[in-house]
């Protein structure tokens, strides 16, 4: 897949992929539907942090999911 280019399949391509590294278990808490292409960059560094790291801290969780929230349209 190439995430270089911003389109709706990469931003839902990259959310399921960071739901299944954390292991989100409310998955309508955080849909691809909730993003747009505006943010795209964000998301994306979001995602290249989450895919490269094994395990996360609950803190951390916390992080990132307040960080999404932060990044959902208005």
């Amino acid at each position: 897949m190439n995430l270089s280019q911003k389109s709706t399949e990469n931003v839902e391509y990259m959310i399921e992929k960071i739901k299944e590294k954390l292991k989100v278990l409310n998955f309508g808490a955080i849909k691809p539907t909730h993003f747009d292409e505006e943010m795209y960059e964000e998301l994306k560094e979001i995602y290249e942090m989450v895919v490269k790291k094994n395990s996360f801290s609950p803190s951390e969780m916390q992080a990132i999911v307040e960080e999404l929230g932060n990044l959902r349209k208005r």
